[in-house]
């Protein structure tokens, strides 16, 4: 190959190559773009607790993040006990009853929408169950 043809295959392959990387930096902003967008988006879950004798009951309030939530208790509650809270981005909606007393029993349940994403039960003294569910913002 003469040093023309050299340099003509090198010209060329330095102008696919930055046409190529052009395209996958278009995807990667892109990508950033829809991952910020929905770390911002705003979703709220009900969060429910039945049954009786519950101690209390802990729950993602929402103003932290995936990594560090926000939890609120309510110690005592009155049953059957309801809350909609507004969580951000990817941040799991989770509640828990806890119940200490023999013949306690509790039912969780997160719903978005009308629809229910998680729903737990359980009986007995020291009975603690969680309804841990995934955000819908991450289901999309």
């Amino acid at each position: 190959m003469n040093r023309t043809s050299r340099s003509v295959v090198a010209v060329l392959t330095a102008t696919g190559l930055a046409f190529g990387l052009g395209a996958c930096s278009q995807a990667a902003d892109e990508a950033a773009k829809q991952v910020d967008n929905a770390i911002n988006e705003t979703y709220e879950v009900t969060y429910e607790v039945t049954g009786a004798s519950v101690e209390s009951i802990s729950y993602n309030g929402g103003g932290g993040d995936a990594m560090n939530p926000k939890l609120e208790t309510v110690e005592k509650p009155t049953l059957p006990w309801r809350k909609t809270v507004t969580l951000k981005g990817v941040e799991a909606p989770l509640v828990t009853p806890v119940a200490i007393q023999d013949g306690a029993q509790a039912t969780c349940k997160i719903t978005h929408e009308g629809k229910v994403l998680k729903e737990a039960s359980g009986k007995g003294a020291g009975a603690t169950l969680s309804c841990v569910a995934i955000s819908p913002i991450a289901t999309k």
